[in-house]
């Protein structure tokens, strides 16, 4: 396994690669890596004959000092995970490699309405960060294809929609969501939680699978299955940010004869802020 720190080290390792036909695939990633990330790195591997993995915590995504300076870095550990893996290469940048310039003075991408609903009013700025990484990262790896989790759901939507919107060559695959046994997403803020806590956390997806189930059965009470499930999760001790049900394609609001849907939820338990998903499908109105 190789491990780079610079842009010029990446690109000419990438370089070779491609100049043996080489197919590379993409895991963008902030390190303190779980099984989670480990299963994008086996759907990696069904992609291409490279797989290149990038840690890097983006000061740019981050709306609150405080969580940036807090979320875990686990370097070490996490480049002893990839080589198990057989990850070809690790990109390990520094801030000054990734961003040359002050952050304000940066070019940045934004992606309008998709990006400033749910996470993007529950996080200013957040997605803009993820955006201009996530480009940089592609223009200097320029992969055949990228993994992305579904856990993230939004911003594997702004991602896709980036792609498309601005013509990156680059193929994105999306990784279902890997879980704990209980059923908990699992997710480097998980660290935040207590063993308790731990436990308690299971109930987001509880909460969500019986939303699925009361959408299902009765279409036209979205409204209502979404204020009962805060309402759940408010008495089971969570604060709640939203739980929303919208069209997968888009993340709007589903109207009639939408089918394709996703509910999406944020809540803080502890110092954790918790998000998933769960996609549905309901019978086409006769």
């Amino acid at each position: 396994m190789v491990v780079v720190h610079t842009v010029s080290e990446l690109r000419n390792q990438v370089e070779r690669w491609r100049s043996s036909g080489d197919q590379i695939v993409f895991v963008p990633t902030m390190g303190n890596l779980h099984p989670g990330h480990l299963h994008l790195v086996q759907v990696a591997r069904n992609h291409g004959k490279r797989v290149i993995v990038s840690i890097y915590v983006n000061p740019m995504q981050f709306d609150r000092s405080d969580d940036f300076s807090e979320y875990p870095r686990t370097t070490e550990e996490d480049l002893r995970l990839l080589e198990r893996q057989a990850v070809d290469l690790v990109f390990l940048p520094s801030d000054e490699e990734m961003y040359p310039r002050p952050l304000d003075l940066m070019t940045y991408v934004a992606v309008p309405g998709l990006g400033e609903v749910l996470e993007g009013a529950s996080r200013p700025g957040h997605f803009r960060g993820v955006t201009t990484v996530v480009s940089r990262l592609f223009n200097l790896v320029r992969p055949d294809t990228a993994v992305f989790g579904k856990k993230d759901y939004q911003q594997l939507l702004l991602v896709q929609r980036m792609v498309d919107d601005l013509a990156i060559p680059v193929n994105i695959v999306a990784a279902e969501t890997m879980r704990e046994a209980n059923g908990l997403a699992m997710s480097s803020r998980n660290a935040y939680l207590t063993a308790e806590q731990r436990e308690q956390a299971a109930l987001l997806f509880r909460t969500l699978t019986a939303c699925v189930e009361v959408v299902k059965a009765n279409p036209e009470q979205i409204g209502a299955a979404e204020k009962s499930a805060m309402q759940s999760l408010e008495s089971a001790g969570f604060r709640p940010d939203y739980i929303s049900v919208r069209r997968r394609q888009d993340l709007e609001k589903p109207g009639t004869g939408d089918t394709e849907l996703v509910i999406l939820a944020a809540a803080w338990l502890g110092k954790a802020r918790l998000i998933d998903n769960i996609e549905l499908g309901l019978n086409p109105p006769s």
